[in-house]
């Protein structure tokens, strides 16, 4: 007799194959055709491994005379390292306050930042480049940066994961004399490390990824940030698709290495979170 839950889990496993194969094609197309001639791209049917391999696409890149490419990727990473910085540590001691330290109203300023998810990014843009222009910060990192500092969401996952930790700890470093912000930075923030990675990956691909805000607040084109140059660069190239796909997976490295270095701990928070759950 055949057993049915045998079957029912090849199927699932087929299910999940063909997705993750419909899912993949794009991204095993955008490498083939970056290493491939315009013409070459456009051929019927498809040729996933390039007969001609070329380079030609990563050398138009570089050699733009109106968009500097490399310019544009050291803005997207030093804009992508301090808005996630900032926000891990300006997170990470919200949280630590609404987690571990009692005070008065305490609930009701969280409830507050839980508010502030509700609202849309898009809605609050203008009133934050009006304010940003009156205090003469557009075109800078500080004005890109700063309204992006104080995440909810962040403040929520991490105030959940500390709560989860002992007040035990706490208490004994207490006894032996420790203050707060010896007890934050050598107790919880290393117990908290599955949590502050998922959001240093989350924090990084959403900067790094991050086109809109960049867009407005940015008009000098030595500012520019990756994602900014590359739509630029659709705008005149968008028939070079040999140029647009070099662009493109030059501009998912960074993302992947993240990944390769959060992914132990990244994996680690999601565990512990179910197994909390």
């Amino acid at each position: 007799m055949i057993d049915k839950r045998k079957i029912q889990r090849i199927i699932f496993y087929i299910i999940l194959s063909i997705i993750a194969f419909l899912v993949i094609i794009p991204f095993l197309w955008m490498i083939s055709a970056s290493f491939k001639s315009n013409e070459a791209i456009q051929t019927i049917p498809i040729r996933w491994i390039p007969e001609e391999p070329t380079l030609e696409g990563y050398r138009s890149i570089l050699g733009l005379s109106n968009v500097d490419f490399l310019k544009a990727f050291y803005n997207s990473i030093a804009y992508s390292l301090l808005r996630t910085s900032g926000q891990i540590i300006i997170c990470s001691m919200a949280a630590f306050i609404f987690a571990k330290v009692p005070f008065r109203g305490r609930n009701i300023l969280f409830l507050m930042v839980l508010a502030t998810m509700m609202i849309p990014g898009t809605v609050v843009m203008i009133p934050n480049y009006l304010i940003l222009k009156n205090m003469h910060l557009l075109n800078s990192y500080t004005g890109l940066i700063l309204p992006s500092l104080l995440e909810g969401l962040y403040i929520f996952i991490l105030r959940q994961y500390m709560i989860g930790i002992d007040d035990a700890y706490l208490e004994a470093a207490m006894i032996d004399g420790a203050s707060l912000r010896f007890s934050f930075r050598k107790i919880i923030l290393p117990l908290s490390r599955p949590a502050i990675f998922t959001l240093v990956l989350f924090g990084f691909m959403g900067s790094w990824n991050d086109y809109l805000w960049p867009l407005i607040v940015l008009s000098k084109k030595t500012k520019w940030t990756l994602q900014v140059a590359l739509g630029v660069m659709n705008t005149q190239f968008g028939n070079s698709y040999h140029i647009m796909m070099a662009g493109a997976l030059i501009s998912i490295v960074p993302i992947v290495i993240v990944y390769i270095f959060t992914q132990k701990f990244v994996e680690e928070g999601v565990t512990l979170g179910g197994v909390k759950g």
